[in-house]
């Protein structure tokens, strides 16, 4: 159970990191988090003259004690007392395409990483996230085993869809069926059996437009949607709706969204997430790194201390970046001191 005192412990950016859904809860009240990720509750508070706290219908006073009641009870509403327990993930060698053994002795991912995979195209990469999410036990063609919490998968996580460990979020999002964005995700809350759909579909559509360059409605066709909005749909689906604990991601950088969200929306204490990636950014966020070469796995790199220094320069560098892609979108003339 979540108390005030944890909340108090914690920043904004962690609560939403842990509890994606947090975000509707100061959207709703109208309280503008952005530029204050990293303060705490309280100090987030002390910004606030005593004429704007007339303006809400909220006690900012009770703010810690209100969040905290608010995540139990979107825990209780979502289910994820009932989420399977996986703290660790471990892949034990097979080998490349040429039948040569790989050389690392076990793997073990432990939950709340975030993983890095990396390799020319056509490597491999695809491959090894399919004998992750098939809880390979030798039987793929890269002979590669998936152990679940250091143990053999059991058969009920290959074949039962009610007991999925892993959600994979590949590059094609390409709909066919005939809904609405709020049809397609309340028929995914109620095969989840969750008791009131229509407000994990307004969350979901809420944080998918949070990712999505273009914003789309409740009433816009699936079929209609473009694919950075389809991947941002399926995206803030996996991170409110899913209890899948390992996430799966096919090179998100080539989403049409914006990759350092959503990874902030799907990593959480709970998650293993691992990424077949070719963004030195995204890369350079992970804790390790899995080199794939000719189908097998090369080599495993820890994120180094430098690398981690570099980080900070291409996120300043991505920052503007970005800032150019919102020029060009708003129909401006390109600025900024480069």
């Amino acid at each position: 159970m979540i108390t005030k005192s944890i909340v108090e412990q914690m920043t904004i950016l962690e609560l939403y990191s842990k509890y994606p859904f947090v975000l509707s809860y100061f959207e709703n009240n109208k309280l503008n988090i952005t530029g204050h990720e990293n303060k705490k509750v309280q100090e987030y508070k002390e910004q606030f003259e005593e004429h704007e706290l007339e303006e809400w219908a909220i006690d900012l006073s009770k703010l810690e004690e209100e969040l905290a009641e608010y995540i139990n009870q979107m825990l209780s509403f979502l289910g994820e007392e009932q989420e399977q327990s996986v703290s660790s993930l471990t892949i034990l060698p097979g080998k490349d395409k040429t039948g040569i053994p790989e050389t690392f002795q076990e793997f073990v991912i432990q939950k709340s990483d975030i993983i890095a995979i990396v390799g020319p195209t056509g490597s491999g990469k695809s491959r090894l996230l399919a004998d992750i999410e098939w809880t390979a036990k030798g039987d793929t063609p890269t002979g590669r085993s998936i152990l679940i919490n250091g143990q053999e998968a059991d058969n009920k996580w290959r074949f039962s869809g009610s007991n999925k460990l892993v959600a994979q979020l590949s590059q094609n999002m390409n709909f066919v069926i005939d809904l609405t964005v709020g049809e397609f995700i309340e028929l995914h809350a109620k095969s989840r059996l969750v008791e009131n759909p229509e407000q994990v579909v307004k969350r979901i559509v809420e944080a998918a437009n949070y990712l999505a360059g273009e914003k789309f409605k409740y009433d816009t066709p699936v079929t209609s949607l473009s694919g950075g909005q389809s991947r941002a749909l399926m995206i803030a689906d996996t991170a409110i709706l899913s209890t899948s604990p390992i996430v799966l991601i096919d090179e998100i950088e080539n989403a049409g969204i914006d990759r350092k969200k959503a990874l902030k929306l799907l990593v959480g204490e709970e998650k293993i997430v691992l990424m077949a990636t070719h963004d030195p950014t995204l890369a350079l966020m992970a804790k390790k790194r899995i080199v794939i070469k000719n189908g097998g796995i090369s080599k495993i790199i820890e994120t180094s201390e430098e690398e981690k220094k570099i980080l900070i320069k291409l996120e300043e560098m991505d920052e503007k970046i970005q800032s150019l892609r919102a020029d060009l979108r708003a129909g401006e003339y390109v600025k900024g001191d480069f």
